[in-house]
Protein backbone atom coordinates (compact mmCIF):
# COMPACT_ATOMS: atom_id res chain seq x y z
CA UNK A 1 0.00 0.00 0.00
CA UNK A 2 1.23 3.80 -0.81
CA UNK A 3 3.28 4.95 2.05
CA UNK A 4 1.98 8.84 1.02
CA UNK A 5 -1.73 7.81 2.17
CA UNK A 6 -2.60 10.11 4.55
CA UNK A 7 -2.82 9.03 8.02
CA UNK A 8 -6.24 7.43 8.74
CA UNK A 9 -8.63 8.45 11.82
CA UNK A 10 -10.66 5.72 13.06
CA UNK A 11 -13.18 5.64 15.77
CA UNK A 12 -15.72 2.24 17.00
CA UNK A 13 -18.46 2.28 19.03
CA UNK A 14 -21.55 0.35 19.38
CA UNK A 15 -24.79 1.53 17.60
CA UNK A 16 -28.28 -0.07 17.77
CA UNK A 17 -29.71 -1.28 14.53
CA UNK A 18 -31.63 1.56 12.59
CA UNK A 19 -29.93 4.38 14.57
CA UNK A 20 -29.33 6.20 11.41
CA UNK A 21 -31.90 8.03 10.32
CA UNK A 22 -32.76 9.97 6.20
CA UNK A 23 -31.45 6.35 4.47
CA UNK A 24 -31.00 6.59 1.10
CA UNK A 25 -33.63 4.53 -0.53
CA UNK A 26 -32.35 4.54 -4.18
CA UNK A 27 -32.27 0.88 -4.43
CA UNK A 28 -34.70 -2.32 -5.13
CA UNK A 29 -36.68 -3.08 -3.45
CA UNK A 30 -38.05 0.83 -3.46
CA UNK A 31 -40.78 -0.03 -0.44
CA UNK A 32 -38.85 -0.99 2.84
CA UNK A 33 -42.06 -0.86 5.52
CA UNK A 34 -44.54 -3.68 4.42
CA UNK A 35 -44.90 -6.09 0.87
CA UNK A 36 -45.83 -3.94 -2.10
CA UNK A 37 -46.89 -5.91 -5.29
CA UNK A 38 -48.46 -5.00 -8.43
CA UNK A 39 -47.25 -1.39 -8.29
CA UNK A 40 -48.84 0.86 -10.81
CA UNK A 41 -46.92 4.41 -11.17
CA UNK A 42 -48.57 7.69 -12.07
CA UNK A 43 -46.91 10.94 -12.73
CA UNK A 44 -49.49 13.65 -11.15
CA UNK A 45 -48.27 17.13 -11.37
CA UNK A 46 -44.03 17.11 -10.03
CA UNK A 47 -44.22 14.02 -7.75
CA UNK A 48 -44.73 10.61 -8.42
CA UNK A 49 -47.17 8.24 -6.98
CA UNK A 50 -47.05 4.60 -6.60
CA UNK A 51 -50.60 2.16 -5.95
CA UNK A 52 -49.95 -1.08 -5.39
CA UNK A 53 -51.42 -3.70 -3.98
CA UNK A 54 -50.25 -4.98 -0.14
CA UNK A 55 -49.60 -8.41 0.25
CA UNK A 56 -49.83 -9.46 3.83
CA UNK A 57 -48.98 -12.75 5.43
CA UNK A 58 -52.24 -14.64 6.61
CA UNK A 59 -52.80 -15.65 10.15
CA UNK A 60 -55.43 -17.90 11.77
CA UNK A 61 -58.93 -16.99 10.76
CA UNK A 62 -57.04 -14.12 8.53
CA UNK A 63 -56.52 -14.97 4.66
CA UNK A 64 -55.83 -18.04 3.04
CA UNK A 65 -52.68 -19.74 3.66
CA UNK A 66 -50.17 -20.23 0.91
CA UNK A 67 -51.99 -17.70 -1.05
CA UNK A 68 -51.98 -14.09 -2.04
CA UNK A 69 -53.74 -12.44 0.64
CA UNK A 70 -54.19 -8.62 0.23
CA UNK A 71 -56.92 -6.34 2.70
CA UNK A 72 -55.86 -2.65 1.64
CA UNK A 73 -54.35 -0.64 -0.68
CA UNK A 74 -51.03 2.31 0.46
CA UNK A 75 -50.34 5.06 -1.81
CA UNK A 76 -46.42 6.00 -1.60
CA UNK A 77 -45.29 9.36 -3.24
CA UNK A 78 -41.97 10.42 -4.49
CA UNK A 79 -40.16 13.66 -5.77
CA UNK A 80 -36.95 11.83 -6.93
CA UNK A 81 -37.62 8.45 -7.43
CA UNK A 82 -34.72 7.82 -4.29
CA UNK A 83 -37.06 8.62 -1.28
CA UNK A 84 -40.24 7.18 -1.43
CA UNK A 85 -43.16 8.20 1.72
CA UNK A 86 -45.73 6.21 2.56
CA UNK A 87 -48.66 8.84 2.28
CA UNK A 88 -51.07 6.16 3.85
CA UNK A 89 -54.11 3.76 3.17
CA UNK A 90 -56.08 4.18 0.05
CA UNK A 91 -59.06 1.66 0.12
CA UNK A 92 -60.16 -1.15 2.54
CA UNK A 93 -61.99 -4.25 2.00
CA UNK A 94 -63.82 -3.46 4.80
CA UNK A 95 -65.54 0.17 3.99
CA UNK A 96 -66.30 -0.92 0.31
CA UNK A 97 -69.73 -2.11 0.57
CA UNK A 98 -70.25 -4.49 -2.30
CA UNK A 99 -66.51 -6.17 -1.26
CA UNK A 100 -66.52 -9.43 0.75
CA UNK A 101 -64.99 -8.15 4.20
CA UNK A 102 -63.20 -12.27 4.43
CA UNK A 103 -62.33 -12.62 0.73
CA UNK A 104 -58.49 -10.65 0.92
CA UNK A 105 -58.28 -10.41 -2.68
CA UNK A 106 -57.93 -6.62 -3.57
CA UNK A 107 -55.53 -7.62 -6.06
CA UNK A 108 -53.21 -4.83 -8.89
CA UNK A 109 -54.97 -1.62 -8.55
CA UNK A 110 -54.83 1.80 -10.98
CA UNK A 111 -55.12 5.71 -10.49
CA UNK A 112 -55.83 8.24 -13.04
CA UNK A 113 -56.37 11.72 -13.09
CA UNK A 114 -59.33 13.37 -15.04
CA UNK A 115 -60.15 16.83 -14.65
CA UNK A 116 -59.14 17.80 -11.31
CA UNK A 117 -60.67 14.50 -9.64
CA UNK A 118 -58.35 11.15 -9.03
CA UNK A 119 -60.42 7.97 -10.28
CA UNK A 120 -59.14 4.28 -7.73
CA UNK A 121 -59.64 1.53 -9.64
CA UNK A 122 -59.34 -1.84 -7.92
CA UNK A 123 -60.59 -5.57 -7.94
CA UNK A 124 -62.33 -7.65 -5.52
CA UNK A 125 -64.12 -10.55 -4.61
CA UNK A 126 -67.86 -10.25 -4.17
CA UNK A 127 -70.95 -12.64 -3.62
CA UNK A 128 -72.99 -13.05 -6.03
CA UNK A 129 -77.02 -13.99 -5.45
CA UNK A 130 -76.05 -17.81 -5.27
CA UNK A 131 -73.50 -17.32 -2.84
CA UNK A 132 -70.85 -17.68 -5.01
CA UNK A 133 -67.69 -16.18 -5.05
CA UNK A 134 -66.86 -13.66 -8.31
CA UNK A 135 -64.59 -10.47 -8.87
CA UNK A 136 -65.80 -7.03 -9.93
CA UNK A 137 -63.96 -3.86 -10.11
CA UNK A 138 -64.87 -0.87 -8.08
CA UNK A 139 -63.99 3.18 -8.33
CA UNK A 140 -62.80 5.26 -4.94
CA UNK A 141 -62.38 8.98 -6.07
CA UNK A 142 -60.62 11.80 -4.17
CA UNK A 143 -59.59 15.25 -4.85
CA UNK A 144 -56.23 14.34 -3.96
CA UNK A 145 -53.38 11.61 -5.25
CA UNK A 146 -53.46 10.80 -1.40
CA UNK A 147 -57.00 10.78 -0.67
CA UNK A 148 -58.97 10.37 1.46
CA UNK A 149 -60.95 8.36 -1.52
CA UNK A 150 -64.32 7.17 -0.91
CA UNK A 151 -65.71 4.41 -2.81
CA UNK A 152 -68.67 3.95 -4.92
CA UNK A 153 -71.55 2.02 -3.47
CA UNK A 154 -70.69 -0.55 -6.17
CA UNK A 155 -68.41 -1.79 -8.94
CA UNK A 156 -68.59 -1.15 -12.51
CA UNK A 157 -71.57 -2.86 -14.50
CA UNK A 158 -70.85 -5.01 -16.72
CA UNK A 159 -67.11 -5.37 -15.80
CA UNK A 160 -66.25 -9.05 -14.49
CA UNK A 161 -62.58 -9.71 -13.41
CA UNK A 162 -58.66 -8.40 -12.17
CA UNK A 163 -56.27 -6.41 -12.48
CA UNK A 164 -57.63 -2.38 -13.79
CA UNK A 165 -56.01 -0.26 -16.48
CA UNK A 166 -57.49 2.87 -17.10
CA UNK A 167 -55.60 4.91 -20.30
CA UNK A 168 -57.20 7.99 -21.28
CA UNK A 169 -55.79 9.25 -25.03
CA UNK A 170 -54.89 12.23 -26.76
CA UNK A 171 -58.64 12.93 -27.97
CA UNK A 172 -59.48 12.99 -24.36
CA UNK A 173 -61.89 9.71 -24.46
CA UNK A 174 -61.02 7.18 -21.29
CA UNK A 175 -60.56 3.43 -21.83
CA UNK A 176 -60.98 0.59 -19.17
CA UNK A 177 -58.85 -2.47 -19.24
CA UNK A 178 -58.75 -5.62 -17.13
CA UNK A 179 -58.21 -9.38 -17.10
CA UNK A 180 -60.73 -12.14 -17.55
CA UNK A 181 -59.26 -15.23 -18.90
CA UNK A 182 -58.17 -12.81 -21.91
CA UNK A 183 -57.32 -9.01 -21.95
CA UNK A 184 -60.54 -7.08 -22.15
CA UNK A 185 -61.40 -3.66 -22.94
CA UNK A 186 -64.02 -1.26 -23.25
CA UNK A 187 -64.33 3.00 -23.47
CA UNK A 188 -65.32 4.58 -20.45
CA UNK A 189 -68.00 7.26 -19.94
CA UNK A 190 -66.45 10.64 -19.32
CA UNK A 191 -67.80 9.78 -15.65
CA UNK A 192 -65.43 7.62 -15.50
CA UNK A 193 -68.05 5.12 -13.69
CA UNK A 194 -69.77 3.19 -16.68
CA UNK A 195 -68.53 1.32 -19.98
CA UNK A 196 -69.63 3.62 -23.36
CA UNK A 197 -69.20 1.12 -25.29
CA UNK A 198 -68.98 -2.57 -25.50
CA UNK A 199 -66.63 -4.91 -24.18
CA UNK A 200 -63.50 -6.04 -26.62
CA UNK A 201 -61.54 -9.05 -26.28
CA UNK A 202 -58.23 -7.93 -27.29
CA UNK A 203 -57.23 -9.68 -30.38
CA UNK A 204 -54.23 -11.68 -31.65
CA UNK A 205 -52.43 -11.72 -28.38
CA UNK A 206 -50.93 -14.94 -26.91
CA UNK A 207 -53.75 -17.72 -27.26
CA UNK A 208 -51.91 -20.12 -24.46
CA UNK A 209 -50.97 -19.52 -21.19
CA UNK A 210 -52.52 -17.09 -18.67
CA UNK A 211 -52.59 -13.52 -19.58
CA UNK A 212 -53.15 -10.57 -16.79
CA UNK A 213 -52.29 -7.04 -15.71
CA UNK A 214 -52.77 -5.70 -18.71
CA UNK A 215 -51.01 -1.59 -18.83
CA UNK A 216 -51.41 0.59 -21.81
CA UNK A 217 -49.50 3.48 -22.52
CA UNK A 218 -48.82 5.46 -25.80
CA UNK A 219 -45.78 6.39 -27.55
CA UNK A 220 -45.05 8.48 -30.89
CA UNK A 221 -48.73 7.55 -32.32
CA UNK A 222 -48.43 4.01 -30.84
CA UNK A 223 -50.36 1.97 -28.44
CA UNK A 224 -48.02 0.08 -26.41
CA UNK A 225 -50.63 -2.84 -24.44
CA UNK A 226 -48.25 -4.82 -22.28
CA UNK A 227 -48.88 -7.72 -19.45
CA UNK A 228 -47.83 -10.51 -17.78
CA UNK A 229 -47.82 -13.93 -19.31
CA UNK A 230 -47.00 -17.38 -18.68
CA UNK A 231 -45.32 -18.69 -21.89
CA UNK A 232 -43.74 -21.54 -19.99
CA UNK A 233 -44.16 -22.18 -16.13
CA UNK A 234 -43.96 -18.24 -14.43
CA UNK A 235 -44.90 -15.19 -16.01
CA UNK A 236 -43.08 -13.13 -18.51
CA UNK A 237 -42.95 -9.23 -19.40
CA UNK A 238 -44.26 -9.19 -22.54
CA UNK A 239 -45.76 -6.63 -24.83
CA UNK A 240 -47.85 -5.72 -28.28
CA UNK A 241 -48.29 -2.48 -30.58
CA UNK A 242 -51.40 -1.10 -31.77
CA UNK A 243 -52.54 1.93 -34.14
CA UNK A 244 -55.48 1.64 -32.03
CA UNK A 245 -56.56 1.84 -28.19
CA UNK A 246 -58.63 -1.27 -28.80
CA UNK A 247 -56.17 -3.30 -31.05
CA UNK A 248 -55.80 -5.47 -33.00
CA UNK A 249 -52.03 -5.83 -31.45
CA UNK A 250 -49.49 -7.01 -32.59
CA UNK A 251 -47.51 -9.36 -30.77
CA UNK A 252 -43.80 -7.76 -30.24
CA UNK A 253 -41.58 -8.82 -27.39
CA UNK A 254 -40.53 -9.47 -24.16
CA UNK A 255 -40.06 -6.66 -21.50
CA UNK A 256 -38.72 -8.67 -18.57
CA UNK A 257 -37.82 -12.87 -18.47
CA UNK A 258 -39.89 -14.71 -16.13
CA UNK A 259 -37.84 -15.03 -12.62
CA UNK A 260 -36.65 -18.24 -11.35
CA UNK A 261 -38.10 -17.46 -7.90
CA UNK A 262 -40.71 -15.22 -7.92
CA UNK A 263 -43.98 -16.79 -10.15
CA UNK A 264 -45.40 -13.82 -10.59
CA UNK A 265 -45.19 -10.13 -12.44
CA UNK A 266 -46.96 -7.51 -12.62
CA UNK A 267 -46.14 -3.94 -14.32
CA UNK A 268 -46.22 -0.07 -14.92
CA UNK A 269 -44.20 2.17 -17.56
CA UNK A 270 -44.14 5.75 -17.44
CA UNK A 271 -41.88 8.32 -18.64
CA UNK A 272 -40.52 10.87 -16.17
CA UNK A 273 -37.90 14.27 -17.38
CA UNK A 274 -37.56 12.26 -21.25
CA UNK A 275 -36.60 8.66 -19.39
CA UNK A 276 -38.67 5.93 -19.38
CA UNK A 277 -39.12 3.76 -16.08
CA UNK A 278 -40.19 -0.33 -15.60
CA UNK A 279 -42.32 -0.44 -12.64
CA UNK A 280 -42.12 -4.18 -11.54
CA UNK A 281 -42.30 -6.90 -8.39
CA UNK A 282 -40.26 -9.55 -6.83
CA UNK A 283 -39.83 -11.59 -3.99
CA UNK A 284 -37.16 -9.85 -2.59
CA UNK A 285 -37.85 -9.54 0.99
CA UNK A 286 -39.55 -12.95 0.85
CA UNK A 287 -37.24 -15.55 -1.06
CA UNK A 288 -39.29 -18.69 0.74
CA UNK A 289 -42.48 -17.55 -0.10
CA UNK A 290 -43.31 -15.57 -3.57
CA UNK A 291 -46.93 -14.57 -2.51
CA UNK A 292 -45.78 -11.67 -0.35
CA UNK A 293 -43.89 -9.66 -3.06
CA UNK A 294 -41.91 -6.22 -2.97
CA UNK A 295 -42.04 -3.33 -5.91
CA UNK A 296 -38.72 -2.25 -8.16
CA UNK A 297 -37.74 -0.41 -10.38
CA UNK A 298 -35.34 0.07 -13.62
CA UNK A 299 -34.82 2.35 -16.33
CA UNK A 300 -36.59 1.02 -19.75
CA UNK A 301 -35.12 2.01 -23.77
CA UNK A 302 -36.45 2.17 -27.16
CA UNK A 303 -34.55 0.65 -30.10
CA UNK A 304 -35.10 3.23 -32.99
CA UNK A 305 -37.77 0.86 -34.52
CA UNK A 306 -39.98 1.46 -31.60
CA UNK A 307 -39.73 -1.66 -30.10
CA UNK A 308 -38.69 -2.00 -26.65
CA UNK A 309 -35.13 -3.19 -25.09
CA UNK A 310 -35.06 -5.95 -22.55
CA UNK A 311 -34.56 -5.05 -18.87
CA UNK A 312 -32.47 -7.04 -16.84
CA UNK A 313 -33.39 -6.73 -13.07
CA UNK A 314 -30.94 -4.82 -10.86
CA UNK A 315 -30.53 -4.43 -7.44
CA UNK A 316 -29.06 -0.89 -7.70
CA UNK A 317 -32.37 0.47 -9.29
CA UNK A 318 -32.90 3.98 -10.09
CA UNK A 319 -32.12 7.34 -9.03
CA UNK A 320 -28.94 9.30 -7.47
CA UNK A 321 -27.80 8.88 -4.32
CA UNK A 322 -26.98 11.56 -1.95
CA UNK A 323 -23.35 10.96 -0.27
CA UNK A 324 -24.94 12.63 2.97
CA UNK A 325 -27.47 9.62 3.16
CA UNK A 326 -26.58 6.02 4.43
CA UNK A 327 -25.58 4.10 1.22
CA UNK A 328 -27.13 0.42 1.22
CA UNK A 329 -23.61 -1.13 -0.65
CA UNK A 330 -25.37 -4.47 -1.11
CA UNK A 331 -27.97 -2.87 -3.59
CA UNK A 332 -24.86 -2.85 -5.93
CA UNK A 333 -24.49 -2.14 -9.23
CA UNK A 334 -21.48 -4.72 -9.89
CA UNK A 335 -20.14 -7.39 -7.44
CA UNK A 336 -16.87 -9.73 -7.78
CA UNK A 337 -17.41 -13.25 -8.77
CA UNK A 338 -15.01 -14.49 -6.12
CA UNK A 339 -15.28 -13.44 -1.79
CA UNK A 340 -18.72 -11.30 -1.88
CA UNK A 341 -22.48 -12.28 -1.31
CA UNK A 342 -25.56 -10.46 0.32
CA UNK A 343 -27.17 -11.61 3.26
CA UNK A 344 -30.08 -10.64 5.18
CA UNK A 345 -29.35 -8.65 8.45
CA UNK A 346 -31.91 -10.04 10.62
CA UNK A 347 -33.58 -13.00 9.09
CA UNK A 348 -36.48 -12.31 12.03
CA UNK A 349 -37.45 -8.70 10.62
CA UNK A 350 -36.07 -9.08 6.93
CA UNK A 351 -37.42 -5.26 6.47
CA UNK A 352 -34.26 -4.53 8.47
CA UNK A 353 -32.58 -5.32 4.84
CA UNK A 354 -29.26 -6.54 4.16
CA UNK A 355 -25.60 -6.17 4.32
CA UNK A 356 -22.63 -6.90 2.16
CA UNK A 357 -20.30 -9.70 2.99
CA UNK A 358 -16.69 -9.76 2.05
CA UNK A 359 -15.00 -13.10 2.65
CA UNK A 360 -11.68 -12.63 1.36
CA UNK A 361 -8.88 -9.85 -0.08
CA UNK A 362 -9.85 -8.85 -3.39
CA UNK A 363 -13.58 -8.69 -2.71
CA UNK A 364 -15.15 -5.88 -4.05
CA UNK A 365 -18.16 -4.40 -4.66
CA UNK A 366 -19.59 -1.37 -7.06
CA UNK A 367 -22.43 1.19 -5.91
CA UNK A 368 -22.74 3.76 -8.78
CA UNK A 369 -24.60 7.42 -9.20
CA UNK A 370 -23.54 9.22 -5.89
CA UNK A 371 -23.61 13.07 -5.55
CA UNK A 372 -21.40 14.77 -3.73
CA UNK A 373 -22.26 17.78 -6.01
CA UNK A 374 -22.15 19.97 -2.89
CA UNK A 375 -18.54 19.24 -1.92
CA UNK A 376 -16.89 19.73 1.22
CA UNK A 377 -17.00 15.79 2.09
CA UNK A 378 -14.00 15.42 4.52
CA UNK A 379 -14.75 11.74 6.16
CA UNK A 380 -16.45 8.15 5.71
CA UNK A 381 -18.83 6.73 8.02
CA UNK A 382 -19.52 2.78 8.11
CA UNK A 383 -21.38 0.12 10.17
CA UNK A 384 -19.48 -2.64 9.88
CA UNK A 385 -18.70 -6.12 11.57
CA UNK A 386 -15.89 -7.46 11.13
CA UNK A 387 -14.31 -11.40 12.47
CA UNK A 388 -10.91 -10.28 12.32
CA UNK A 389 -8.97 -7.34 11.24
CA UNK A 390 -8.87 -6.23 7.59
CA UNK A 391 -8.29 -3.17 5.43
CA UNK A 392 -10.78 -1.65 3.14
CA UNK A 393 -9.83 0.82 0.23
CA UNK A 394 -12.86 2.78 -1.57
CA UNK A 395 -12.10 4.28 -5.10
CA UNK A 396 -13.80 5.56 -7.69
CA UNK A 397 -14.81 3.07 -10.92
CA UNK A 398 -12.05 4.45 -12.98
CA UNK A 399 -8.99 2.54 -14.64
CA UNK A 400 -6.57 5.18 -13.13
CA UNK A 401 -8.68 6.09 -10.37
CA UNK A 402 -6.31 7.03 -6.34
CA UNK A 403 -7.84 5.99 -3.76
CA UNK A 404 -10.48 8.14 -2.08
CA UNK A 405 -10.08 6.35 1.20
CA UNK A 406 -8.34 3.98 3.42
CA UNK A 407 -10.23 2.09 6.31
CA UNK A 408 -8.28 -0.49 8.97
CA UNK A 409 -10.81 -2.60 10.44
CA UNK A 410 -10.99 -4.21 13.36
CA UNK A 411 -12.25 -7.25 15.05
CA UNK A 412 -15.50 -6.72 16.43
CA UNK A 413 -18.00 -8.75 18.27
CA UNK A 414 -21.04 -7.29 16.33
CA UNK A 415 -21.78 -3.89 13.91
CA UNK A 416 -19.97 -1.11 14.92
CA UNK A 417 -19.43 2.25 13.47
CA UNK A 418 -16.09 3.15 11.53
CA UNK A 419 -15.06 6.57 10.63
CA UNK A 420 -12.13 7.81 8.88
CA UNK A 421 -10.47 10.79 6.56
CA UNK A 422 -11.04 10.67 3.20
CA UNK A 423 -7.70 11.16 1.31
CA UNK A 424 -9.14 13.40 -1.78
CA UNK A 425 -11.70 16.36 -2.53
CA UNK A 426 -14.85 14.89 -3.44
CA UNK A 427 -17.04 16.13 -6.12
CA UNK A 428 -19.90 15.79 -8.62
CA UNK A 429 -21.34 12.15 -9.39
CA UNK A 430 -19.04 9.73 -8.74
CA UNK A 431 -18.87 5.73 -9.13
CA UNK A 432 -17.60 4.15 -6.07
CA UNK A 433 -15.88 0.80 -5.56
CA UNK A 434 -15.19 -0.65 -2.45
CA UNK A 435 -12.95 -3.80 -1.64
CA UNK A 436 -10.72 -5.72 0.98
CA UNK A 437 -7.50 -5.25 0.65
CA UNK A 438 -6.17 -6.92 3.78
CA UNK A 439 -3.52 -9.81 4.02
CA UNK A 440 -6.05 -12.28 5.22
CA UNK A 441 -9.60 -13.10 5.28
CA UNK A 442 -11.32 -10.59 7.59
CA UNK A 443 -14.81 -11.60 7.13
CA UNK A 444 -16.57 -8.70 6.98
CA UNK A 445 -20.60 -7.78 6.89
CA UNK A 446 -21.21 -3.93 6.44
CA UNK A 447 -24.92 -2.78 6.82
CA UNK A 448 -24.05 0.95 4.90
CA UNK A 449 -21.49 3.77 3.98
CA UNK A 450 -22.07 7.99 3.84
CA UNK A 451 -20.36 10.19 4.12
CA UNK A 452 -19.87 13.85 5.66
Amino acid sequence: MNKNYCVVLVSCFLVIIGAVTDKSRAQNPIIHNQFTADPTARLFGDSIYLYPSHDIIPEAGKGKAGWFNMEDYHVFATADLVHWRDAGMVVSQYNVPWVNPASYSMWAPDCIERKGKYYFYFPSQKLSQEGRPSFAIGVAISASPTGPFVPEENPIEGVSGIDPNVFIDDDGQPYLYWAQGNIMGAKLKDNMLELASDVHILKDLPVKGLKEGPFLFKREGKYYLTYPHVADKTERLEYAISDNPLGPFVQSGVIMDASAHCWTNHQSIIQIKGQWYLFYHSNDYSPNFDKARSARIDSLFFNEDGTIQKVIPTFRGVGIASGKDTVQIDRYSAISKKGASISFLDTTDRFKGWALNLFEPGAWVQYNRVDFSEGGFKKMKLRIKAEGDGQLILKQAAASSEILCSIPVKKSDGFVIVEANLLQNIKGIKHLILSEEGTKPAKLAIDWLLFE
